[in-house]
């Protein structure tokens, strides 16, 4: 699972083989924690996140969202600018 970022102790991967796993998400690391989280809502999916850093999550998706979707439907890898 490769690694789009990584900011405040938070490391996001995803998955790329979107057929087995939709809607298209973001795994979120933090800690013992792990997160999926819905790229288009920012909603968590699954696991379980502190409140903080699904908040921080959230604001980054927010600002790179059309870049991480472009790379869940392209299968296309890039790095994506931390938080900051």
């Amino acid at each position: 699972m490769p690694i789009l970022s990584n900011f405040y102790g938070i490391i996001i991967k995803m998955y790329f083989q979107q057929s087995e796993h939709n809607p298209p998400h973001i795994h979120a690391l933090y800690g013992e924690y792990i997160g999926a989280v819905n790229i288009k809502t920012g909603e968590l999916m699954e696991g379980d996140l502190p409140p903080r850093a699904l908040k921080l999550v959230q604001e980054w998706l927010q600002l790179y969202q059309s870049e991480i979707l472009n790379i869940w439907n392209t299968q296309n890898f890039k790095k994506i600018p931390p938080l900051s």
